[in-house]
């Protein structure tokens, strides 16, 4: 397993394959494709393309004992996501959580649950236990 380069962000195709991944676990490339192509036109050798390209770049690992190839990611999802935000909060926001979290709130009506969620989280931020 090749050693991931902590900036190694995937690009937008690449996160559509993790996610199914993600969700469904160790799959094949055609059970991938047909999971994407609910959602997206996209051609079969493309999606095989793309996924051979990640496990080059160490962001999958294929098991090669079956005629199927069966791939699973290296990437792990909340570390991912972490990493995307990280850099989504950088470039879209100079890196102010408060501007994104005043901005998502202002453009997206907060449950009731939502918000008794984000109070909750506050409280334990601040070490409250309310």
């Amino acid at each position: 397993m090749m050693n991931l380069n902590q900036s190694q962000k995937p690009t937008d195709s690449e996160l559509e394959i993790l996610q199914v991944l993600w969700q469904h676990g160790p799959s094949t490339v055609r059970f991938v494709h047909e999971e994407l192509s609910k959602t997206k036109d996209a051609g079969y050798t493309t999606t095989l393309k793309l996924m051979q390209i990640m496990a080059e770049k160490g962001m999958l690992q294929v098991d090669k004992a079956t005629r199927s190839h069966v791939y699973e990611p290296v990437l792990q999802e909340e570390d991912t996501q972490r990493r995307l935000l990280d850099r989504f909060l950088d470039t879209t926001f100079r890196g102010s959580a408060m501007k994104m979290v005043l901005q998502a709130l202002g453009n997206h009506k907060a449950s009731k649950e939502e918000l008794d969620e984000i109070r909750d989280l506050l409280d334990k931020m601040e070490g409250g236990d309310k």
